[in-house]
């Protein structure tokens, strides 16, 4: 199975100026974990996390003062739809992440997530749907 059949292509995107509150509201609401930012200042996109927002309060800081142009990854390793699920979990493993940013002609075109790779491994389960709410914690 390839990483398109897995990926869900309904991507919540922030700009670098949302506030980490703003952020984790869009994500909650979504059902999200984690949004592409796109910040063409900073190189073009990367990505914010949970886990991101999570260490920023975790530290004490200001989830309404603190932007997400602060917390984005922005050294990203990308996937592409024609990947295998293998190849998408082998850099997960490889780089510590729980999710990748699907680039298709150079533009976002999903996300996958390593719990939407588990949803096609597991026995008797469908692939991620592509709506909004398939890319949960």
């Amino acid at each position: 199975m390839l990483v398109r059949d897995a990926m869900s292509t309904v991507v919540l995107t922030v700009g670098p100026a949302h506030t980490l509150r703003q952020a984790a509201a869009l994500m909650s609401a979504r059902r999200v974990g984690a949004a592409v930012v796109l910040d063409p200042d900073a190189g073009g996109v990367g990505i914010l996390t949970e886990r991101d927002i999570l260490n920023s309060v975790g530290r004490g800081q200001n989830p309404d003062t603190e932007r997400a142009h602060a917390h984005t990854t922005t050294d990203v390793v990308f996937a592409s739809p024609s990947w295998s699920l293998e190849e998408a979990a082998r850099a997960m493993a490889h780089g510590g992440f729980r999710h990748l940013v699907v680039l298709d002609g150079g533009e976002p075109a999903g996300i996958v997530s390593v719990r939407d790779i588990i949803r096609c491994w597991a026995p008797g389960r469908q692939p991620a749907a592509t709506a909004a709410g398939s890319l949960t914690g």
